[in-house]
């Protein structure tokens, strides 16, 4: 019999649908994987909703037996109030997750913006039945590790948080760790002919899940993982979870072909891609091993992703990191298709 790979998740799981939960549901559909949990941060919205969308998904998808551990509402560090003063000394940014009352454009994110962190409003899927588990996320990440040591991939496409409290939990958790995967970062993108390119077209090593928790970010990487995988923005410009995706997953008779025709979002593929690439490592097409960091100071350049030839690095612990640049991107749609029509 096949060994199952062990997975811990950590997402910030807003939804509904979308690439954060669209890429869930890939992991979770692996006959090969074995998911022992999803730990829940803040980001694209506030960790409490989050949760609450994560949780009705999976009654949806008939797995709750899923553990699911509510984590950070807030960053280390970074605050609405922080973000506000550096656009206003920098310029505006075009993605805040949880603090974006407005996008670039002016328009207002009806429907979807609240100042209130422990708010859960009416979900458009209605709300879950069950509860999370009871603990942190941070807790749940570090019991995970100690009690399977050596097997369990982290595997991470939200700000870094609750990892960050993990290893301050833990001092082993990273060491523990099979290998830390994760979403996030930006080098080189080649700019993508939509408006998601916004984010990154003239500030090129800006990303938001590190922007979000600059200073969490730059703690992990400083951790002694075994292995680091990164997929940043670069590996993601040239797919796009299109409508003919969406009508071809949605035209299933499940609960959750159902779920995935109403409620998909035209979208780069972003976790999509981060949960191929390490389900099918043969989708990459470039890589790199670099050294790598994150910008905290709180200047221009402040969540900004910092990298160096692996002999280049100043040698303050950045780590070396195998960067996932491209993908074969047609088959890792289709990939993501397939999996997701499996329910």
């Amino acid at each position: 019999m096949t060994l199952r790979r062990k997975l811990v998740i950590d997402q910030d799981a807003h939804g509904p649908a979308s690439t954060n939960l669209q890429s869930l549901l890939m992991l979770l559909a692996a006959e090969d994987v074995e998911v022992l949990g999803i730990g829940v941060v803040s980001g694209d919205g506030w960790c409490a909703e989050n949760t609450a969308h994560l949780l009705r998904l999976l009654e949806i998808a008939g797995r709750t037996e899923v553990p699911v551990h509510r984590g950070a509402t807030f960053p280390l560090l970074n605050t609405a109030e922080r973000m506000r003063r550096w656009e206003a000394l920098h310029g505006r940014l075009f993605w805040k997750g949880a603090w974006t009352e407005h996008f670039i454009d002016g328009r207002l994110r009806e429907g979807e913006h609240h100042a209130q962190p422990h708010l859960v409003p009416a979900l458009a899927e209605g709300l879950p039945t069950i509860q999370a588990a009871p603990g942190t996320a941070a807790q749940f990440l570090v019991d995970t590790v100690r009690r399977h040591p050596g097997e369990v991939t982290v595997w991470a496409a939200g700000p870094l948080t609750n990892l960050a409290l993990a290893a301050r939990l833990e001092p082993d958790f990273a060491a523990l760790a099979r290998e830390l995967v994760f979403m996030g970062g930006s080098f080189s993108p080649v700019a993508a002919d939509h408006v998601f390119a916004q984010e990154y077209q003239y500030s090129p090593r800006h990303e938001f899940n590190l922007r979000f928790d600059p200073e969490a970010a730059a703690l992990v990487l400083r951790e002694p993982w075994r292995r680091i995988t990164q997929v940043p923005v670069d590996a993601t410009t040239r797919t796009f979870w299109r409508p003919e995706h969406q009508a071809e997953v949605g035209a299933g008779a499940s609960p959750v072909a159902r779920y995935l025709g109403r409620f998909g979002r035209q979208l780069p593929m972003w976790d999509e891609v981060a949960a191929g690439v390490w389900l099918d490592p043969t989708l990459v097409t470039r890589r790199e091993t670099l050294r790598v960091d994150v910008d905290t100071t709180f200047a221009a350049g402040y969540g900004q992703t910092l990298s160096w030839a692996p002999h280049l690095g100043p040698g303050l612990g950045e780590p070396l990191v195998d960067v996932v640049l491209d993908i074969d991107a047609p088959r890792l749609e289709r990939l993501a298709v397939e999996m997701l029509k499996r329910w």
